[in-house]
């Protein structure tokens, strides 16, 4: 935390997966307890991933222990809904694509104006059209682990369940970014990938 907060970031989001479906309660409790030290401008935001709120019951605790010690932490939780971070700048933070009752881009978007610089939160990098075609601006994913394990991120891409297993890609108006993120996945290492956090300038030229 003391190196993100060395870099004097304006905000700070959280594509997802925070937790895994092991992780035990005092570990989570320590976890938000962290993002609770950050300090930005406008603040930390979260969207769901595949994971956090687990499989199969498994945990001691249930995924709104989890959001309440992230809102203990001043943590924004946007699940399927938006907010202006600043007059001219609005965030959506979606529902996991596995969620069944998950909202399009069309109905997030609806009532937002264009004018705005629009970032969406999307765990899973897999609705690049939808994105495309409801021309936001910026679209933060995370879910693949920049592939984790050599070749499964181009077989990933190749069954056609993600768009893209790591990079930034600009597709007409509205750019991709897709996270390695700090963590792994059921293995404790990652091959031809790295752990990181992405720092992200948002130039405005109006």
């Amino acid at each position: 935390m003391s190196k993100i907060n060395d870099l004097k970031p304006d905000i700070v989001v959280i594509t997802g997966d925070f937790i895994d479906d092991d992780t035990k309660y005092n570990d989570m409790v320590d976890s938000c307890n962290a993002l609770g030290k950050i300090k930005s401008k406008y603040g930390v935001y979260f969207s769901y991933g595949n994971h956090d709120k687990g499989y199969f019951n498994k945990r001691e605790y249930t995924y709104k222990d989890l959001e309440q010690n992230l809102e203990k932490n001043n943590v924004v939780i946007l699940e399927d809904k938006g907010t202006f971070i600043t007059d001219n700048m609005y965030i959506i933070g979606r529902k996991d694509t596995q969620e069944v009752n998950r909202l399009s881009m069309s109905e997030l978007i609806k009532n937002v104006d264009k004018d705005n610089y629009i970032v969406v939160l999307d765990h899973e990098p897999n609705d690049f059209e939808n994105e495309k075609n409801s021309k936001v601006d910026l679209v933060l994913s995370g879910h693949t682990h920049g592939g984790q394990l050599f070749p499964l991120g181009y077989v990933g891409v190749a069954l056609g369940m993600n768009d893209m297993f790591y990079s930034i890609k600009k597709i007409d108006n509205t750019t991709f970014i897709v996270n390695s993120g700090m963590g792994d996945w059921a293995i404790k290492f990652k091959t031809h990938t790295i752990a990181e956090y992405v720092v992200v300038d948002i130039i405005n030229n109006s």
